[in-house]
């Protein structure tokens, strides 16, 4: 007879792991880049940054919404900052104007697409007669624009990161920190 008590089983052999830090990493500089962006558009499209008292601004500038030349100025202006703060070249700065330059030419029309729809919604709403129909109609023609805004925008962001290099993007992100309990669950209490 044989003593099996002895005997260790044979340890598994497990493929290599990717290192976690790796996909960390990128997994925060995917969060950055559309929270980079969204910042730029949220800006630039709606109702531009709000300081000072309440009302003092209006819909973003003291005479209404923004026109196309002061939200192609803003997103230009932006731009050239983020790029002064991640030490950009000048051939960098220039392109990432570019893209961006391009990015607002094209979802500029989208705007007043939006405040159609916006405009569209509100009628249906106050409808004295219920249409499924046209509801439904309306529901597809807005999800449809948002996903055009969100194809020129990850567009665009995939060419400015393809500017700048990694350490640059290391930079923006140390520059660009998370909101305060925007990634944490929410909790009863």
């Amino acid at each position: 007879m044989t003593d099996t008590s002895n005997q260790t089983p044979p340890a598994p052999t497990q493929p290599p792991r990717r290192s976690r830090g790796r996909a960390v990493f990128y997994a925060l500089m995917i969060a950055l880049a559309a929270g980079l962006v969204g910042a730029f558009a949220g800006s630039a499209f709606s109702e531009g940054f709000r300081f000072g008292p309440p009302g003092w601004h209006g819909r973003g500038s003291m005479m209404g919404l923004l026109d196309p030349a002061q939200i192609e100025e803003r997103a230009d202006r932006a731009v050239r900052h983020i790029a002064i703060e991640v030490d950009a070249t000048a051939d960098q700065q220039e392109k990432l104007r570019a893209v961006v330059k391009s990015a607002v030419k094209d979802l500029l029309p989208m705007r007043e697409k939006a405040q159609a729809a916006r405009q569209r919604g509100r009628e249906l709403l106050v409808s004295p007669n219920l249409d499924a129909a046209a509801i439904e109609s309306f529901r597809a023609e807005h999800m449809a624009l948002a996903d055009a805004f969100s194809k020129r925008v990850a567009q665009a962001l995939t060419e400015m990161a393809g500017i700048l290099t990694v350490e640059q993007r290391r930079k923006l992100a140390d520059l660009l920190p998370p909101r305060p309990g925007y990634w944490r669950p929410w909790r009863r209490g």
